[in-house]
């Protein structure tokens, strides 16, 4: 094995390590560096998991999701939550403003004269699933406003 490769790591791991669901966690800040070290983030858990056929679609998908919470909720910031289960990664974005999010940003977008509102349009077209959930379990937005989360699933 060439040393700068990194060992091959087959999913689901020995020794029942698939068989615990476990879980990461980013605090994102409300800064622009947020979408970019939260994509960057998922991809590093993904990869040292072996679960590269996700990768992609979960940074691109993770990154649209910190982008909304970064431009549209209030408060300190938004947590990334990752967690791993034998059959599916779900991954959610929460955030402390309670609303809903609203898919597609209206004619403008659709027509092509605006560069944001696609992104929840982006995440439900390349997610197994999305959906969201109220409040927030831990951290600086514990308790208050949403969750926004999207699921893949992992290739047996």
């Amino acid at each position: 094995m060439n040393p700068q490769t990194p060992a091959a790591v087959t999913w689901p791991p020995p020794h029942g390590y698939a068989a615990t669901p476990h879980s990461y966690t980013l605090f994102c800040p409300p800064l622009i560096t947020s979408p970019r070290i939260g994509r960057d983030f998922v991809a590093s858990v993904l990869r040292a998991l072996g679960l590269h056929q996700l990768v992609d679609v979960a940074a691109v998908c993770a990154s649209e999701l910190i982008t909304n919470a970064y431009q549209h909720a209030k408060g300190v910031g938004s947590l990334l939550w990752l967690a791993v289960e034998a059959a599916y990664v779900r991954i959610t974005i929460y955030d402390g403003t309670p609303e809903p999010p609203v898919v597609g940003a209206g004619e403008r977008a659709e027509r092509g004269e605006d560069e944001g509102g696609r992104g929840l349009v982006l995440v439900a077209a390349l997610a197994d699933d999305w959906g969201t959930v109220r409040g927030a379990p831990l951290g600086p937005v514990a308790g208050e406003g949403k969750g926004v989360w999207f699921t893949l699933a992992v290739a047996a």
